[in-house]
């Protein structure tokens, strides 16, 4: 059986793909794949895998986990199932731990290889979402101060403009931890929104499109946040309306390189360590396809004529 994890990241739309999976689960096992969300994943099933707040009693704890996981794979594979997507975007850490050190889950290295002693070498596949830095802290920022993280000053903001760590050593950490399993690379800008394209690309099913629209846990826009604020961090947004935008013109830039560099490094190859996902459907009514050019910035008009001196 071939074992996907599937492992976010946060605000790359993976609440959707949940959803989408949970909606269609009698579906896609008909073409012999289960799926395993949070309902599962988040009750018990991971208990032990990682060290919590509190020490445990039970010396081999990590080891009862392995033996649960096992087990419930065991009645997967016994069940006829040929593939088995695991989507949980906490794997690899929090958001909000993000937002407090200023960096890209700082130990998705550790925890993915704890994962990969639990999965006892039956892991075949990790899939990870990606997003343009500006967007990714723009909406994890968003999502953090409505639920009482504090409203980012100038100094905090340029501090995540300015982070030297970017999705190439998320995905650096997480292949090391796991030096035997494919790792497949979805961009947002391909398939954000789109569950459909993200499970075909997976497995190389004829993925459902009923529930492919649905759309969870966005951002709230400034009208409506707004409303989450003290009256004195609700004065910083005026002027400001739809989707808040908290950086300025050169951090947007700064993290629109780096993130420029992550894509161009993983179109070159990424040396051997993992692979950007295809995208197998027609996109005629979707968003713009992912560019795997190499060329940076925005490409230049070759017929524009240059105005002459005099």
């Amino acid at each position: 059986m071939r074992v996907f994890l599937h492992i976010g990241a946060h605000r790359c739309a993976t609440t959707s793909f949940q959803e989408y999976m949970r909606q269609n689960v009698a579906s896609i096992a008909t073409q012999g794949v289960g799926y395993w969300g949070p309902n599962q994943t988040r009750r018990g099933l991971f208990q032990g895998v990682l060290p919590g707040p509190q020490p445990s009693l039970d010396e081999d704890h990590a080891e009862r986990a392995r033996g649960r996981v096992q087990l419930k794979l065991a009645a997967e594979r016994a069940t006829g199932f040929q593939q088995l997507v695991i989507s949980d975007e906490n794997l690899m850490g929090s958001m909000r731990q993000n937002l407090h050190i200023g960096g890209l889950y700082s130990d998705v290295g550790e925890r993915m290889s704890r994962f990969a002693a639990t999965f006892d070498d039956q892991l075949t596949d990790v899939v990870l979402n990606i997003r343009s830095l500006d967007h990714y802290w723009a909406s994890a920022l968003t999502y953090g101060v409505a639920r009482g993280f504090p409203f980012p000053n100038k100094n905090t903001l340029d501090r995540y403009a300015r982070a030297t760590r970017s999705w190439r050593d998320v995905i650096t950490d997480v292949a090391l931890a796991l030096p035997d399993v494919n790792l497949w690379v979805q961009p947002f800008d391909a398939f954000g929104g789109r569950p459909d394209a993200q499970l075909n690309s997976m497995t190389g099913i004829d993925a459902p499109r009923t529930h492919a629209r649905i759309r969870l846990n966005r951002s709230p826009r400034v009208e409506e946040l707004r409303t989450y604020l003290v009256d004195e961090d609700a004065q910083k947004l005026d002027g400001q309306f739809g989707r808040w935008r908290p950086f300025d013109e050169e951090q947007v830039a700064l993290m629109r390189e780096a993130y420029a560099d992550d894509v161009m490094w993983l179109v070159s190859g990424a040396d051997g360590l993992a692979q950007l996902s295809e995208d197998n459907q027609d996109q005629a009514e979707g968003p713009q396809p992912f560019r795997r050019t190499l060329t940076r910035g925005r490409p230049h008009d070759q017929n524009q004529q240059v105005a002459g001196s005099g």
